[in-house]
């Protein structure tokens, strides 16, 4: 590369300062040579800015007034970064020093790169995948994500079986690599989602314009997760839920996000039975606010990008089958066993 691009790694803070100091550090190690690091601080009251100026100060630091969520966080503070690649990274990640550079490589090789991934590894277990992205996110024709990696609880090690560079249909938020004039084209994230599912929202708002998603095998970091919302947290599964009728309303036409929404609503009631079975009472009633929430909102006009669709969107990555079936009535518990004819 002649002309060598402004990347900025743009990490969204709330309350996270224990993290900040942990991670950080390797965040500013890093050797791309035009490289802006910027924390956007979502309202914290822990000192994490006070922290921030007196630790780290080569790191730009933009405030929002209070927090935004994931989703309005980032969009406020996106606004007041000039680069030509965003680096959206989670607070809790650990990166070696060359982990851009195979990145950016990959998406200048193709224009149709919007975004991007590298291998998302455990920084609690290294030899092992990470749940939150994996080797690159996957979607079921219902709308359940997986990932080359990572189904539902399964976690792989890492042995090196997906050390190859390929398309996939997301990328993690955990560290995700877009361009800033695609960022800005799509409108950045819906609002409405707050946190959780965000990422897949743009990744397929993107792809339905024709855009590839790549996951960077030669890039790897480590991911501590569950620094926000533990697995187990109730708020967790209601976004969860919700935001997942919220992906295939944004992404589906008319009536094939009716047919799709009408079975998930009776899917979701075998995932209410399975919590009241388990005693996750406040995880079932979770589901059905999730529901709820949905139903009451589903005609509002409030503020969300334009989901614009291309004659010839990119669907690669996309699973024609429902991953719950094979993956608890089949028993196909690793991304291997799925059968590749199966995907677009």
């Amino acid at each position: 590369m002649t002309d060598i691009p402004k990347v900025a790694v743009v990490i969204l803070n709330w309350n996270g300062k224990k993290h900040l100091g942990e991670f950080l550090p390797s965040v500013l190690a890093s050797t791309w040579p035009n490289l802006d690091i910027v924390v956007g601080d979502n309202g914290s009251t822990d000192g994490s800015v006070e922290f921030l100026r007196q630790n780290f100060p080569s790191v730009k630091i933009i405030q929002n007034d209070q927090n935004y969520g994931f989703t309005g966080g980032y969009n406020r503070v996106l606004e007041k970064v000039d680069a030509d690649y965003f680096v959206l990274l989670n607070s809790d990640v650990e990166v070696p020093q060359s982990w851009i550079e195979p990145v950016i490589t990959l998406m200048e090789s193709d224009a149709l790169i919007a975004v991007a991934a590298p291998k998302i590894k455990s920084f609690l277990q290294k030899d092992y995948l990470e749940h939150a992205g994996a080797a690159g996110g996957f979607i079921d024709v219902f709308g359940y994500p997986f990932c080359r990696g990572r189904m539902f609880y399964k976690i792989e090690d890492d042995k090196g079986q997906y050390n190859r560079s390929d398309e996939v249909f997301w990328a993690t938020g955990a560290a995700m690599f877009i361009k800033k004039e695609l960022w800005v084209m799509s409108g950045g994230f819906d609002e409405r989602f707050f946190a959780h599912m965000e990422e897949i929202d743009l990744c397929w708002r993107l792809k339905n314009l024709g855009y590839k998603v790549m996951y960077c095998a030669a890039s790897e970091v480590y991911h501590l997760g569950g620094g926000t919302l533990n697995v187990e947290n109730p708020f967790k599964t209601f976004l969860n839920f919700r935001n997942n009728l919220l992906l295939l309303q944004n992404n589906l036409s008319f009536w094939r996000g009716l047919f799709i929404i009408f079975i998930r609503f009776w899917m979701d009631l075998l995932a209410i039975a399975r919590f009241l079975n388990e005693g996750k009472r406040k995880d079932a009633w979770a589901v059905s606010r999730a529901h709820q929430n949905f139903v009451r909102h589903i005609f509002s006009r409030g503020p969300r990008p334009r989901n614009k669709r291309s004659n010839l969107p990119d669907l690669k990555g996309m699973y024609r089958r429902s991953i719950v079936w094979d993956f608890f009535m089949k028993k196909k518990r690793v991304f291997s066993a799925l059968d590749p004819k199966d995907f677009y």
